[in-house]
């Protein structure tokens, strides 16, 4: 099936993201935004070649001229968008699907993705597939072979960090881009951030000979290659390269979750004010305590980057993001990315002689559990009302899913944007209270 949602589309390259849908969504898009220059770029799929190349021909057919930028990540697409004149852009990607699969996301003039009213009313155009003139004139195709560079300066000029302090400190990185879009970009970032870099997995040919996503599960390669060289840190993307997930010097996975918080302590440390922070609601209490103790706050958004970002923009924020290792950062662009993340990581380790492992074990400790549920096998409702019959205690939100909180764990149960599943976290002190609350849901079957 296609799956169409606030992520735009994706579907099985064999049987549903067709040339026939392609070129549909090329029109639709065409008719969507307003007049002006497209940005493209895509992840390192075999399959990504030939449905960018069929968007674009439908594109520069119509009079449209379009960036292309290759294989680059996705927030590097958003961050010429955000540096450019373009009226909006596309990215084909799949992000962490797999091999198999790949997708479409829609960018907005603003470097945000599409909103979930532009989601609808391009979906709608798409339905009615309106005939549409090709141009008298057509359009032409740019090449921009400078976009990692353009994106990579721009994170090393930030504001919040101290360039010249973490250069000084030359830390020795392994860097595993899972031979995706971030291949070329992290190594490049690492290297303009003085790191001696080790590369794992960084030639972006679309075999991703680990698990897609950087979870602790697929990253063992990379936890033995920190201990191995006795690097002082390890980092795993996933291969549209907008999530980063961390290792410290021990060999030792932190978890997605605890990518954000590093950032925002360091970001804390070298701002010396306040902030608003925006997550999802999937994500860690962990930087809920931090922001307690910093004399800061956090805003809940529902899940899925846009919904983070509109909240951010809602509430005046300039530091958001996701517990999937999804940093948000206002100063470069609004999008998850990687490159900032890397760059706000290695500037909180530069703030202390302390190795990493110190470092995260200074934050606030909790464990998060996910789990999921074919959507094929259970009636999620009917599991849902159980659940709110189980958990009478808790607080509830019904925000995105429904999510159960007691003062120091919650549940999160929601259909998941991306995949025919239904996603249930939870998260407590310690890794068997979490795994207990997932239990009680997975009994409730």
């Amino acid at each position: 099936m296609l799956i169409r949602s606030i992520s735009g589309v994706r579907g099985l390259v064999s049987s549903h993201l067709t040339s026939d849908v392609v070129v549909v969504y090329a029109r639709a898009l065409h008719k969507f935004l307003p007049d002006g220059v497209i940005v493209t770029g895509r992840d390192s799929r075999s399959s990504g070649d030939l449905i960018l190349e069929e968007m674009c021909e439908q594109l520069v057919q119509l009079g449209r001229t379009v960036i292309h930028c290759g294989i680059v990540p996705t927030p590097t697409v958003q961050f010429m968008i955000h540096n450019t004149e373009a009226v909006g852009g596309f990215i084909v990607t799949a992000s962490h699907n797999p091999i198999e699969w790949n997708g479409l996301k829609f960018i907005r003039e603003d470097s945000t993705f599409f909103h979930p009213d532009d989601c609808k009313k391009l979906f709608e155009i798409v339905d009615k597939d309106p005939a549409i003139e090709l141009a008298k004139v057509p359009g032409m195709i740019w090449p921009e072979q400078n976009a990692v560079q353009k994106h990579v300066i721009s994170c090393v000029s930030l504001k919040c960090i101290m360039l010249n302090r973490i250069q000084k400190r030359k830390f020795k990185v392994i860097i595993d881009s899972v031979n995706g879009a971030g291949s070329h970009a992290l190594p490049i970032m690492l290297q303009a951030l003085g790191c001696e870099v080790i590369k794992l997995n960084c030639e972006p040919d679309g075999n991703f000979n680990r698990g897609t996503e950087p979870l602790p599960e697929n990253l063992m390669d990379l936890c033995q290659m920190v201990r191995d060289h006795h690097a002082d840190v390890g980092f795993a993307i996933d291969p549209d390269a907008d999530r980063l997930a961390i290792v410290n010097e021990k060999g030792e996975p932190l978890g997605e979750e605890y990518t954000i918080v590093l950032a925002a302590d360091g970001y804390l440390d070298e701002t010396n004010r306040s902030e608003k922070f925006v997550l999802n609601l999937s994500s860690s209490l962990a930087l809920e305590k931090l922001a307690e103790i910093k004399k800061s706050s956090v805003v809940r958004s529902a899940v899925g980057e846009i919904n983070v970002v509109n909240k951010m923009n809602e509430v005046n924020s300039n530091f958001g993001g996701e517990g999937n290792g999804g940093v948000i950062l206002r100063e470069c662009h609004l999008g998850r990315d990687s490159l900032v993340g890397v760059t706000m990581i290695l500037n909180r380790m530069s703030q202390s002689n302390d190795p990493l492992s110190v470092i995260h074990q200074s934050l606030p400790q909790f464990k998060i559990v996910k789990d999921k549920l074919s959507l094929e096998s259970i009636d999620a409702d009917e599991i849902i009302t159980k659940a709110i019959e189980l958990f009478k205690s808790a607080e509830k939100n019904t925000l995105d899913g429904i999510k159960f909180t007691w003062d120091d764990s919650w549940i999160h149960l929601r259909k998941s944007n991306t995949e025919p599943i239904m996603r249930i976290y939870a998260e407590a002190p310690d890794e068997l209270r979490a795994i207990k609350l997932v239990d009680k849901i997975k009994n409730l079957i």
